[in-house]
């Protein structure tokens, strides 16, 4: 074998080894780590559940390796069963992507390093929550999730025999800043300025809001708000996280140069964010996406909360569009955009296709109110961009409890006809088997 190969070899396998050694620290007892002062609970009849997620600092110390790194979050989970009968936790349920607790440490084995690879197994399989809860007792250990910032929806979702229960928990995780971390939703109306509506009601006043989102100060009109969702923040988070969306960052310096890099180098950049827009003179609650794994697309929208409830429900204003592009503008600070779809009905159809598989959609409807705008003779929004539509807004009510496809109902409202739509001759026996 030649020299310097031979030499090449024994450097890579000292790097090897040397990898295998360092990754690995001694990690602390699990009462050292202070993620208990942090610990949220809630009851559901004769269960209880607390959970806590550790930071990237304490998942560090706790299992003696970095898996923040590695995107891996760990989410504590206890469950106190004083029921009759015994339960199951559903870890897809919290994340379908999750880790198994082997899966996480293989992440961090060293290549020849047995001894420590067994520890770091070992210390992943004891953590790790085991089922079933049976009834009577106590069950407590981790989760492991993909790392998530801004807020970790925590969604425990317990089967039992003829029985089960969801609950949920938003737990703040420091990384990033998002519009709906400066927004006291439980402040922002009077009790006197709530309106609880009927269903013509409900209609009424969705076709009479404005078409658009605008600027600051509301001269000029931007995006459509073609948008409309009705149920509780829990609810619809939840389902919106189970079908993989994520908050998007304010705009502010360090996330301008993360969203700039990534337009220019390719990583990944999941919580890019969204230009402010205005409806009922604020700027947006929540801003939402679910991202592609390149800057330049993902599936965005806008949300409001408005003071209009539906049977008890909030209804929430939004704006929604498909981004497909980052480009560079004059129009807005800082110069860097995303170009939409100028077709928007698109990414309207898509999210109601989207959150049906979440199976908490209970209800959907259409209504006026946005004004169509032909592909010949498009409007335009704050950047410049075209866009086109039928002129309806989307309505989707959401539920917490398990909806199949048969339950869904629909507003006996309003129905969208596709300009595309090839008619069968119903004078005319249509034949099938035709090539």
């Amino acid at each position: 074998m030649p020299v310097c190969l031979r030499s090449l070899i024994i450097v890579f396998i000292a790097t090897l080894t040397l990898y295998g050694c360092t990754v690995y620290q001694k990690p602390r007892p699990i009462h050292d780590i202070p993620f208990w002062e942090r610990l949220q609970s809630k009851i559901d009849g004769e269960v209880k559940v607390t959970v806590a997620v550790l930071s990237a600092d304490e998942s560090r110390r706790l299992f003696g390796v970095n898996l923040a790194a590695e995107g891996i979050q760990p989410v504590w989970v206890r469950v106190q069963n004083a029921d009759t009968i015994p339960y199951w936790l559903l870890s897809t349920g919290l994340d379908p992507n999750y880790f198994s607790p082997l899966e996480s440490a293989y992440a961090f084995h060293g290549a020849l390093s047995s001894s420590v690879n067994d520890k770091i197994d070992d210390q992943f399989r004891v953590l790790a929550f085991r089922n079933p809860i049976v009834d009577g007792a106590s069950v407590s250990g981790f989760i492991f999730t993909n790392l998530d910032q801004g807020t970790k929806v925590v969604d425990i979702d317990l089967i039992g025999r003829g029985k089960v229960k969801f609950i949920t928990f938003f737990v703040p995780v420091p990384g990033i800043k998002a519009d709906y971390h400066e927004v006291d939703f439980d402040s922002l109306y009077l009790p006197d300025e709530i309106v609880d509506l009927d269903e013509n009601q409900l209609r009424a006043e969705l076709e009479g809001l404005p078409c658009c989102a605008t600027n600051e100060d509301g001269t000029k009109n931007g995006d459509p708000l073609n948008l409309i969702l009705v149920g509780s923040r829990e609810d619809i988070s939840t389902s919106f996280v189970r079908r993989g969306w994520l908050p998007a960052e304010t705009t502010h310096g360090k996330a301008v140069y993360k969203t700039i890099s990534s337009f220019l180098f390719g990583s990944r950049y999941r919580y890019s964010p969204v230009s402010p827009l205005y409806f009922a003179k604020r700027q947006q609650d929540f801003a939402g996406q679910k991202p592609r794994h390149t800057v330049h697309q993902r599936n965005h929208l806008r949300i409001w909360l408005s003071p209009l409830r539906y049977r008890s429900k909030p209804v929430w204003i939004g704006q929604i569009s498909r981004d497909i592009g980052v480009r560079f503008t004059f129009k807005t600070w800082p110069p860097v955009t995303h170009k939409i779809d100028p077709d928007i009905d698109e990414a309207r159809l898509a999210l109601a296709e989207d959150l049906i598989y979440s199976q908490q959609l209970t209800k959907t409807g259409w209504v006026k109110g946005v004004g169509a705008a032909s592909r010949t003779k498009p409007r335009y929004n704050l950047t410049g961009d075209p866009y086109f539509t039928d002129g309806y807004r989307l309505v989707l009510v959401f539920d917490r409890r398990p909806r199949s496809f048969l339950e869904l109902e629909s507003f006996d409202w309003e129905q969208p006809v596709s300009t595309q739509l090839e008619r069968l001759d119903t004078d005319a026996e249509p034949d099938f088997d035709q090539n």
